[in-house]
């Protein structure tokens, strides 16, 4: 039911045709304290002509005493599970524009139910715009503290990560609070697939012109393509590649997490290109690199009438992208292919480089081909939809690059790692940087002759502990074996003499504050010795004649290729990992 008292007395088309893609949904609005949540909601909710309700007034009115005064009387534990079952009944009860307590995203079951009932908005503000905002008000319970500015910023370094997983981000600053509740209603229309009509839309503001994108080159002389970075890219998709390859068809491959998120906009926008298509959904996760959906995909795609001049569009993540890349080159001997990477993982290392491929029960990607693709694009928007833990194992891979050759950016990363999960320019650019970094050592060793294989910084590690764990994504995911496997190479690379105790520790520290293991041991249910990592080394694609090959590291952005290192080097590296391990605490 509406609210008069907030709703609009009619809706204007764009607003009608917001709530009519919302299907019911409310919208959810996230943020610290200071926010403007209250203020752009009223506003949002008239705007859209439905219900607003703040879920802070609403436990007020329940309990008949302020936030303040439950924290003092029952402790923040109390609130916070008043607060979960306020969210959720409020969510229940209706179609709205729901405003949340500042700490009420961070309860994962909080997440859940607004991610299956409604769509979130972070509204993301600086530090310097909440400290003004919240100087004015003296109810701020977590605040009560000697030093508030201290306090704050350590509440913005805790909640900004989690905030970022919100469907959508709308930064607020001082001003009009119109300019706010505007940049909702475009994150909104740009989310619900909505293209927008100047000429009839009801409003007399300007449109704001297409977010610029950065594009990154990969020169491969007849192979050449771009890789296009931006927001917005699946809803422009369509246009793209009509003018990539003009009159084509294409297969879409997809899994079925990303097909629920993001294919309805990919098969909108290849609609409105006129582009004809045939969708390919498998299950989702690391098992899906196998020969039997291998075999599903190419056969899908031949039956779905596709030509060797018809594209196929691998939409998801490194997954995706492998497994699709490699139908692409197999299917009528090789057909035109375009990575829409919906992944961080997939944005910064996977999708670009040509390297695809499905697992072997002997191990990771032994199975493929060199397959350039033709275009990629990478959707920034697309990330907001990923969970916490695999944003953080893509973070991984984004961090390598820093380790590899670039100490800068890795010192660029410790600085600003918070940006980067929470989204916008920052994110953008450290997208772009690898992508940078990824495509000057494909065009200088196309096909992994030489110093590309330092791509490979952490996988000789990480990738025998995924044969180990059978590829069971609920136990590791690829980044976070990564991430492992990163730190026990700078920790090995201390044994032997090359790096500083220092730099080791610095690498393991980054990774752990990010979220990510940097101990086998941290591995779920991890039972195996040095021998059996040993032996699922072997079955690495860098093993030549029989001798491992790593990449190691004599600091922080000096990583060089190690062929031909001794396995009783590597054995008593790992003793020493595990032994250590069996007592670690962490």
């Amino acid at each position: 039911m509406r609210d008069p008292q907030n709703a609009a007395p009619s809706q204007d088309k764009r607003a009608a045709n917001i709530v009519s893609a919302l299907q019911g949904r409310s919208v959810v609005l996230v943020g610290m304290m200071g926010s403007g949540k209250t203020s752009v909601g009223k506003r949002l909710a008239t705007r859209l002509g439905l219900a607003f309700a703040d879920a802070d007034h609403e436990i007020e009115v329940a309990s008949g005493m302020t936030v303040p005064e439950i924290f003092t009387i029952h402790g923040e534990a109390a609130f916070r599970d008043g607060e979960r079952r306020v969210v959720a009944r409020l969510l229940k009860d209706g179609q709205k524009i729901l405003s949340t307590g500042g700490g009420a995203f961070n309860n994962s079951q909080t997440r859940d139910k607004i991610a299956e009932l409604g769509i979130s908005i972070w509204l993301r503000a600086e530090f310097d715009v909440l400290m003004r905002r919240v100087r004015k008000r003296a109810n701020r319970p977590l605040l009560q503290t000697p030093n508030p500015e201290a306090t704050l910023q350590r509440l913005i370094d805790e909640r900004y990560p989690i905030y970022a997983l919100a469907d959508l981000t709308v930064q607020t600053q001082d001003g009009p609070v119109e300019l706010v509740v505007e940049a909702a209603v475009r994150a909104l229309e740009r989310h619900l697939g909505l293209h927008r009509h100047p000429s009839t839309d009801n409003e007399t503001t300007p449109p704001k012109p297409t977010e610029a994108t950065t594009t990154v080159h990969v020169a491969l002389d007849t192979r050449a393509y771009d890789i296009e970075i931006g927001a917005g890219l699946i809803e422009e998709a369509g246009g793209r590649i009509a003018k990539l390859k003009p009159g084509a068809a294409c297969a879409i491959v997809t899994d079925e997490n990303v097909a629920r998120h993001h294919l309805p906009r990919l098969q909108k926008s290849l609609e409105k290109a006129q582009i004809r298509y045939s969708s390919i959904i498998v299950p989702a996760g690391e098992a899906t690199k196998s020969y039997t959906h291998f075999a599903q995909v190419c056969d899908a795609i031949i039956g779905a009438k596709m030509e060797r001049g018809d594209l196929v569009v691998a939409l998801g993540g490194g997954v995706i992208g492998d497994l699709a890349g490699f139908a692409a080159a197999s299917v009528r001997r090789g057909m035109g292919m375009v990575q829409i990477p919906t992944s961080l993982l997939a944005q910064v290392d996977s999708s670009v480089g040509g390297k695809t491929g499905i697992n072997s029960p002997h191990g990771k990607n032994l199975i493929g081909a060199f397959h350039q693709p033709s275009l990629v694009l990478a959707d920034s928007d697309a990330l907001a939809t990923l969970p916490e833990r695999e944003f953080r194992a893509g973070y991984a891979e984004l961090a390598k690059y820093g380790l590899i050759d670039n100490a800068a950016f890795f010192h660029w990363l410790e600085a600003n790692w918070r940006a980067v999960f929470a989204g916008g320019k920052a994110r953008d650019e450290a997208i772009a940087i690898a992508c940078r970094a990824k495509a000057a050592m494909v065009i200088r060793d196309e096909f992994e002759h030489g110093d590309r294989a330092l791509l490979n910084l952490g996988h000789t590690f990480g990738h025998a502990f995924e044969r180990l764990t059978h590829y069971n994504g609920e136990v590791l995911v690829h980044g976070e074996g990564v991430a492992v496997g990163m730190a026990c190479a700078f920790r090995m690379s201390v044994e032997m003499g090359l790096c500083s105790g220092q730099d080791a520790g610095r690498v393991e520290g980054h990774l752990r504050a990010v979220g990510l293991p940097t101990r086998i041991r941290e591995i779920p249910g991890w039972n195996f010795g040095e021998e059996a990592i040993i032996d699922a080394m072997y079955q690495d694609k860098k093993v030549q004649r029989g001798a491992l090959t790593f990449i190691l590291a004599r600091g922080i952005g000096e990583s060089f290729i190690a062929r031909n290192v001794d396995a009783e080097i590597v054995r008593k590296a790992l003793v020493r990992e595990l032994a250590t391990e069996a007592g670690h605490a962490s």
